[in-house]
């Protein structure tokens, strides 16, 4: 087995989830830098788009269950902080990408492996190759392991009477709620 080949088969063991559309994956890490003449659609961008929505939807339907008094407001502000660009590159940080990445060389040159954007962008574009892969329940039970956590953290951190802010109240995100 090639270096590359063991590369990847170690970034499927971190990530849960093993391609079978082998070629997904590379679209997944490949940057447009990376690519001779700029052709975009065997970048990441198109599967970062659809990563973006299917992120949305997964991560909608989890708040949806686990906080089954919350208004729609409530929900809409966990979601906007669980699907930011920021929280993306924590994640993307968490499946350690950015060894993984293809880019340029200039790109490779300017830290493009550490860059927050570059790694919320790769993070959407895998969660978008699973779910073109293995459908819906891949795509959410990559969500799951690597979401469900900081779903847990936030509603701990929340909940706390120090963190009753901007009218979020004390119960906003309540320590249980239903993700263990």
């Amino acid at each position: 087995m090639s270096r590359k080949a063991k590369d990847r088969t170690a970034l499927e063991s971190r990530i849960g989830y093993k391609f079978a559309d082998k070629d997904l994956l590379e679209r997944a890490l490949t940057h447009i830098s990376a690519l001779a003449g700029g052709n975009r659609a065997a970048s990441y961008q198109r599967l970062e788009f659809l990563g973006d929505h299917v992120l949305g939807l997964v991560i909608s339907d989890m708040l949806y269950r686990a906080f089954p008094k919350a208004n729609e407001g409530e929900l809409s502000r966990r979601l906007a902080d669980l699907v930011r660009k920021e929280t993306c590159a924590e994640v993307a940080r968490a499946m350690d990408l950015g060894p993984a990445l293809k880019l340029g060389n200039s790109e490779s040159h300017a830290g493009g492996r550490r860059r927050s954007t570059i790694l919320a962008d790769v993070c959407e574009a895998l969660v978008g190759a699973a779910f073109i892969d293995g459908g819906y329940k891949a795509a959410e039970e990559l969500i799951e392991r690597f979401w469900k956590e900081r779903m847990i953290e936030a509603a701990a951190s929340a909940a706390r009477p120090q963190n009753n802010v901007a009218g979020m109240g004390t119960g906003a995100w309540p320590a249980n709620a239903g993700l263990s």
